[in-house]
């Protein structure tokens, strides 16, 4: 489903010693069924925020990183699954079907974070759910 350097920029987020920290993935048309990476980023969610397109379905993996205490810091990964407000019906309509092959090459994330609009990609709230998925929390939430 993803071209081969789409597997090289998932490689390139995993790393921890890449400053990239976020890819991109669209359908190479409106008619076509077939993934490609668009783009990748090294300013996390915010940067990726920005450029999703409200006309369109995508997915994007992205590393998270967060504070547990003062001491240490934590490395999630994500699974954005962006269907923006004028995405087409039929495209909207098979998005089930395509997530599930996603899901398969894009195998590591802590959490899923299904966006309809830019504000469902806010971090508070999505190191909130990464702290809840990794268990322990140092700090009371």
């Amino acid at each position: 489903i993803i071209l081969t350097y789409g597997l090289k920029a998932y490689q390139e987020v995993r790393n921890d010693k890449s400053d990239t920290n976020w890819l991109l993935l669209d359908y190479e048309s409106e008619r076509s069924d077939k993934l490609k990476l668009t783009q990748t980023g090294t300013g996390g969610l915010s940067e990726l925020t920005g450029i999703l397109d409200e006309s369109k379905a995508s997915y994007a993996y992205v590393r998270v990183s967060y504070s547990n205490d003062k001491e240490s810091t934590r490395e999630k990964f994500i699974l954005v699954i962006w269907i923006g407000s004028s995405c087409k019906v039929m495209r909207k309509a098979k998005i089930s079907v395509h997530s599930a092959d996603v899901k398969n090459v894009l195998r590591v994330y802590s959490i899923e974070v299904a966006a309809r609009e830019k504000d469902d990609l806010k971090e508070e709230p999505i190191v909130v759910r990464l702290r809840k998925a990794g268990g322990a929390s140092y700090d009371g939430v």
